[in-house]
């Protein structure tokens, strides 16, 4: 999920210094074994063995890797794909032993799976559901990030002055007005993926199944969906967005469907959360969309002003007996219900 940060430096009278992490190390990382070459890197944080992507810059702190974007790299679930997302908290448990290998939790052992027929691997923890032609590997450091470890971004550091006595400034300006048109229908650009899905399901109504990694509708059961929205987002426009692409096009997920009718969307008046059930779910506040699902389109839901710093909360339910259930993924290609900022 892609967030924005922001670095807050207090004082009264007195200097506030914000001094940089000396633990920090920024590497390269090399990997070898059934797959070898130097991590590349996505534009959406994805690091790969093989391909031509630019070379990743990961820097070493506290027991967890950042990338030269500054995104948090983790292991994803259920896979435990190795990537980096903007505003995600980095998984702790690496470590760079003396002779320059990595290891997670103790262990050297790394697998690196296919995503193509031409030497093109993604990297895991574990091996990846489905996929026979994973092959274990090592991971090293192949150096410093350039010409020094600084080359990975780090907290700056500044001196900010508070003087005592009230000063007056001028009222900031007031934010451009965001564009009335949607965002396009990708992930091409900034997004959330949703925080919590909660299915809720009329069979059983008081039960509370918590936060899952598929979406499923039909059978009379709907998926709630959370979203965090940046307080980056203030003056942007946000766009929901359901990506369905063909089952031939997934690398990392799948889905199954069955059935005919309508999907209706509806936004929530409160979030959900991991108690919550078909008979205490939030109220619905609108209903934005209704119409069918079909493999190989992306769907455009709605488009207003950014909620920033706020989580808002959207179900998905469906009519007649049409289901469908997919696991929830940004990786190509992606598919699921996302919110799109521009």
């Amino acid at each position: 999920m892609k967030h924005a940060f922001s670095l807050v430096a207090f004082g009264l009278g007195a200097n506030a210094l914000v001094a940089r992490d000396a633990s920090q190390q920024c590497i390269k990382i090399v990997a070898s074994g059934g797959a070898s070459g130097t991590l590349g890197q996505l534009s959406d944080g994805q690091n790969r063995i093989g391909g031509d992507y630019p070379t990743g810059c990961y820097c070493l702190s506290n027991g967890g890797f950042t990338d030269s974007q500054g995104r948090g790299c983790i292991l994803t679930a259920p896979t435990t794909q190795f990537q980096c997302d903007v505003g995600a908290s980095p998984t702790t448990g690496f470590s760079i032993r003396s002779d320059g290998s990595i290891t997670y939790n103790g262990s050297g052992k790394f697998y690196a799976c296919p995503y193509n027929d031409q030497g093109g691997y993604n990297v895991y923890t574990t091996p990846a559901p489905n996929q026979p032609k994973c092959v274990e590997i090592s991971l090293a450091s192949g150096g410093a990030c350039g010409s020094s470890a600084s080359a990975c971004p780090t907290p700056p550091t500044v001196t900010v002055t508070v003087p005592a006595a009230p000063v007056t400034t001028p009222p900031p300006k007031p934010a451009p007005m965001p564009s009335s048109s949607a965002c396009p229908a990708d992930l091409n650009g900034n997004y959330q993926y949703p925080h919590l899905i909660v299915p809720v399901n009329s069979a059983s109504p008081d039960q509370a199944y918590g936060t899952q990694y598929n979406g499923k509708v039909g059978g009379g059961i709907c998926s709630i969906f959370n979203f965090d929205i940046p307080s980056s987002y203030s003056g942007k426009t946000c766009t929901l967005v359901f990506l369905f692409p063909l089952q031939k096009d997934l690398q990392t997920s799948s889905y199954t469907t069955s059935g005919s009718g309508t999907v209706d969307v509806s936004m929530l008046k409160s979030p959900a959360n991991q108690q919550t059930t078909y008979n205490n779910q939030p109220k619905k506040a609108s209903d934005l969309w209704s119409g069918s699902f079909a493999p190989g389109n992306s769907y455009t839901i709605s488009s207003g002003d950014c909620a920033a710093g706020q989580t808002v909360s959207y179900e998905i339910c469906s009519s007649g007996d049409y289901m469908l259930e997919y696991f929830q993924d940004y990786n190509p290609s992606p598919i699921g219900l996302y919110i799109r900022e521009c």
